[in-house]
C-alpha cells in the first residue's frame, strides 16, 4: 500500500485511549513520530509510554480542541519538538446523547458541536498553514456511519458528523492542488471504552451491535487504525475527499 511512514510526525488527538490510542501506536510502530493529545493528561502519558515501551517516539500534550488558542499551541508544540507535521488524526470527539431530536438539552447540542465540529475545524485551521509551507501532508478526521445516514436518537451527534464529512470534503477540493489531502474515516460501534460502558451493562444491547453489522461482530480498533494509516500513506495519493465507512458492511444495507 505504499506504507513509507518512516522520518515522518503524526499530531493525534482524542490519543488518550480508544481509537486515537490504536492510530497512535500504528503509526509509531510504521516509525512515525507521534504527538499526542488530548483533555486526560494521565490516559494520554500512558499512550505515550506505550509507544516508548515498543520503541517508538512520542510526546504527549493536553489540549481542548473547542479552544482556539490551545489549538494553536498544540500544533506549534509539534513543530517545536518533532520540526515538522506530515499527518494529522483529528479524532477527538463526544458522544452524550441519549433520547430523542425534542428530548435533547441545548447544552449537548453545543457540547457536541463543540468538540465534534468546532474542534475539527480548529485543528485543520491551524494544521493546514503548516503543512502548506512544507508542501504537503494528509490530514484524517474521525466522523461516522452516523455522519453517512440517520442515527436515531443521536440527532445531534448524527449532525455533527455529517458537518464533520462537509469540513472534510471542502477543505480537500481547497488544497487539493497543494499536495494536502483531506480525508474522514467513519467508524460503525468500534470496541472501545465508550462502547463497553454503553453496553456491557446489558447483554442484550451488545447483540444487537453485533447484530447490526453484516459481518456479525462489531469492529475494532485496530482496524479503524489501519484504515487511518492507509489515507495517510502513499498508497491512498490519488484519493483526497472521501468517507471511508469501516463498517462490517453497515451502510451496504
Amino acid at each position: 500500500m505504499g506504507m513509507t511512514f518512516s522520518g515522518r510526525v503524526a499530531l493525534v488527538t482524542g490519543g488518550a485511549a480508544g481509537i486515537g490510542r490504536a492510530t497512535a501506536l500504528a503509526f509509531a510502530a510504521e516509525g512515525v513520530q507521534v504527538m499526542v493529545a488530548d483533555l486526560d493528561a494521565q490516559a494520554g502519558e500512558r499512550t505515550v509510554s506505550l509507544i516508548r515501551e515498543q520503541g517508538g517516539e512520542a510526546e504527549f500534550i493536553r489540549c481542548d480542541v473547542t479552544r482556539g488558542p490551545e489549538v494553536q499551541a498544540m500544533v506549534e508544540a509539534t513543530l517545536q519538538r518533532f520540526g515538522r507535521l506530515d499527518y494529522a488524526f483529528n479524532n477527538a470527539g463526544i458522544e452524550i446523547e441519549k433520547g430523542r431530536l425534542a428530548e435533547g438539552e441545548e447544552s449537548e447540542f453545543d457540547a457536541i458541536m463543540g468538540v465534534n465540529v468546532k474542534g475539527v475545524w480548529l485543528c485543520m485551521k491551524h494544521q493546514l498553514p503548516v503543512m502548506l509551507a512544507q508542501g504537503g501532508g494528509a490530514i484524517v478526521n474521525t466522523a461516522s456511519v452516523a455522519g453517512l445516514g440517520a442515527a436515531p436518537k443521536m440527532s445531534i451527534y448524527a449532525a455533527s458528523k455529517h458537518a464533520v464529512i462537509g469540513l472534510t470534503k471542502s477543505a480537500a477540493i481547497e488544497y487539493a492542488k497543494k499536495g494536502i489531502r483531506v480525508n474522514a474515516v467513519c467508524p460503525a460501534v468500534i470496541d472501545t471504552d465508550m462502547f463497553r460502558r454503553a453496553y456491557e451493562a446489558d447483554p442484550r444491547k451488545a447483540e444487537f451491535a453485533a447484530a447490526m453489522h453484516p459481518v456479525g461482530r462489531i469492529g475494532k480498533v485496530e482496524e479503524i487504525a489501519a484504515a487511518v494509516l492507509y489515507l495517510c500513506s502513499d498508497g491512498a495519493a490519488f484519493t483526497t475527499g472521501h468517507a471511508l465507512a469501516v463498517d462490517g458492511g453497515a451502510t451496504a444495507i
